[in-house]
């Protein structure tokens, strides 16, 4: 009797729910259930869902696994060479071969078979095998790699058609919104979990240059990096890429690179580039602190505020000043720099971006044209084999196209550091990619052919000044 009676009260509360949601709900609920899911829709809002498994066979086809590696050749022993060794050992002594291996996981966004994962994935990787859900294993080429976003596209190498994913809009969320996240931790295969969004903007994960992460407490571990976040209607609405642990396990904090970035890498992948190519802005920013907000008699610290602006830049040939506070971009609240470098950064190149700032605390709009950063001056790189503390380094000049692709902090002259080779002079004294040589021996450096002639005399000492991340520090080595 127990039983009928909470099975009638079960039904009861079934009516009363379809009743509550419309047809959404009263059609979920006439489902036979002999006949199985192929007559379940995929639930039109978050209070009609009885569950997760039509969102899931909607989405989990174009999920998959991605396995990478990149075998390193040891190099080859002289002994190898000398016919009295080769006369006691024979053939049968080879170079050792080190191989290095990744996994994640990656989703399909074009039937041709190009398939978006994260750049960690596949970062020094030189091989890449894509596993779908059916089980079928393609081998697949790196299209594009970017760093910036920590993204990157791959291709299979087979003709499609393949199972693609439904992109929604990363904007449209909300904090509470149902979310799951689809990936294969720890390599066990492909695997769901479900949480919420329980945060969006966030810009302090130290992940990626464009900081602005939709945070979940959806289960995401090692090896679903590059899988999908989809919501309640199968869309895929980020890439999840991270988790705050301190055991190397999901603690219910984890981060995902909302879907509209992505849309910029995969629109660059489909117009066969090799890098993405982003708008100027033309300007430097800085975050708005209390005391400023009170300076510039704001009601609460927000936006980002124009610390300085390049001549003949978008920012200055639309109007604005140093002191104005960007406020909105096409519509869209900015409430800090990481959220205004997102916004600006995912919008194409072409046409104008709707701007409005506040200047003496008004609200003024402005159109700023997109377009890419000028190399100018040329870059000249210049290797430099001098006996110097930049022996194996590579340089070259500074220019807007080249702050904006090395991510260059309050930089305005020098010379940056483009690569160091391994085990050079500049290795072992710690110089690195993205490193700006602003004075050597208390000469201002302007250009890499000034560095490269200053460098290649030798000296009984070195004073060296350099910008890293935005800090300035000198250091003294002798000769």
């Amino acid at each position: 009797m127990k039983s009928s009676l909470s099975g009638a009260f079960a039904l009861f509360c079934l009516v009363l729910s379809a009743a509550m949601h419309g047809p959404a709900g009263a059609q979920a609920l006439a489902t036979p259930s002999a006949q199985g899911a192929q007559f379940r829709e995929v639930p039109a809002s978050a209070g009609a869902i009885l569950s997760f498994a039509p969102v899931v066979k909607k989405a989990l086809p174009a999920v998959v696994n991605v396995f990478a590696s990149h075998t390193d050749k040891s190099p080859p022993n002289p002994l190898l060479d000398d016919p009295f060794f080769r006369r006691f050992f024979g053939n049968s002594i080879s170079p050792q071969a080190r191989t290095e291996q990744s996994l994640g996981s990656g989703v399909i966004v074009d039937p041709s078979g190009l398939v978006v994962t994260n750049y960690h994935v596949i970062e020094g990787m030189t091989e890449v095998k894509v596993a779908l859900s059916d089980k079928r294993e393609f081998p697949a080429q790196i299209v594009l790699r970017d760093k910036r976003t920590d993204l990157a596209v791959l291709k299979l190498d087979s003709k499609g058609p393949f199972p693609t994913a439904q992109l929604g809009e990363s904007d449209d969320l909300q904090v509470g919104d149902l979310v799951l996240a689809i990936g294969n931790p720890f390599g066990v295969g492909q695997t769901v979990t479900q949480g919420i969004v329980s945060a969006l903007a966030r810009t302090q994960v130290g992940v990626s240059d464009y900081g602005f992460f939709i945070q979940t407490d959806a289960a995401i571990n090692p090896g679903n990096s590059g899988g999908a976040m989809v919501d309640m209607n199968a869309r895929v609405v980020g890439i999840n890429s991270a988790i705050y642990t301190q055991t190397g396990s999901s603690v219910g904090i984890g981060f995902a690179i909302p879907i509209d970035t992505v849309k910029a890498v995969i629109a660059a992948a489909r117009n066969g580039g090799h890098a993405v190519q982003r708008p100027w802005l033309g300007a430097t920013l800085q975050n708005v602190t209390p005391d400023i907000a009170n300076s510039l008699g704001l009601d609460h610290p927000v936006g980002a505020l124009i610390s300085d602006v390049a001549a003949g830049g978008p920012a200055a040939l639309a109007g604005l000043h140093r002191g104005d506070v960007i406020v909105a971009l096409n519509d869209k609240p900015v409430d800090d720099m990481e959220a205004l470098g997102y916004r600006f950064g995912t919008l194409p190149l072409g046409g104008q971006a709707r701007v409005r700032a506040l200047r003496d605390g008004k609200p003024m709009p402005f159109l700023v044209t997109l377009k890419a950063p000028p190399e100018i001056p040329a870059l000249d790189a210049r290797a430099l084999v001098g006996p110097s503390p930049f022996r194996g380094a590579k340089v070259g000049n500074i220019s807007p196209a080249v702050i904006e692709e090395l991510s260059l902090q309050g930089v305005t002259s020098g010379v940056v550091v483009l690569d160091v080779a391994e085990n050079s002079t500049a290795a072992q004294f710690s110089l690195q990619k993205g490193d700006v040589v602003v004075e050597i021996n208390g000469k201002k450096i302007s250009d890499s052919a000034q560095m490269a002639a200053l460098t290649n005399e030798p000296h009984s000492y070195w004073k060296l000044t350099i910008n890293r991340n935005g800090q300035v520090f000198t250091s003294v080595i002798g000769g």
